[in-house]
């Protein structure tokens, strides 16, 4: 009976965690998210993007950005290829709007679309367009004073 319990409350467990895991609420007012989407993990435009990324991975820490990979039926936070991939279309289905192919979103603080588009996003595209949002202003501003 005992091992049943048990059983059965892993299984609750680990069933919340997937579905804390797709809700990108929680990151609301403390990062900002890219979205790599792609329905191939092996296209050339989602490898290219991950190695640009992986090229600027202080400036991206620096203004508290998490990367969400996701596909059509899996997703992953990080920019690893092939680590931790869960069960899941909802950040998928969610942000693709029904366009195929490679798609790179940001997400502000306030948990809005700031960006989307369907090419490599250049780190320096990426930090231009985040060192111009107020918050970030503002963030700068009180990293300056310390």
């Amino acid at each position: 009976m005992i091992r049943i319990q048990s059983i059965l409350i892993l299984l609750i467990l680990s069933s919340m965690t997937n579905l804390s895991a797709q809700d990108l609420s929680v990151h609301k007012w403390e990062n900002r998210l890219l979205i790599v989407l792609t329905e191939d993990t092996e296209d050339i435009l989602y490898m290219k993007q991950l190695e640009e990324l992986s090229n600027c991975r202080e400036g991206m820490e620096n203004r508290k950005l998490i990367v969400y990979q996701s596909t059509p039926d899996k997703f992953q936070t990080g920019l690893e290829t092939k680590e931790k991939w869960q069960n899941s279309s909802e950040i998928y289905k969610k942000y693709n709007g029904n366009k195929p192919g490679f798609q790179v979103l940001l997400i502000g603080l306030d948990g809005g679309i700031k960006m989307d588009q369907s090419e490599i996003l250049t780190c320096e595209k990426l930090f231009g367009t985040i060192d111009t949002m107020p918050m970030r202003k503002a963030e700068m501003r009180k990293n300056e004073e310390r």
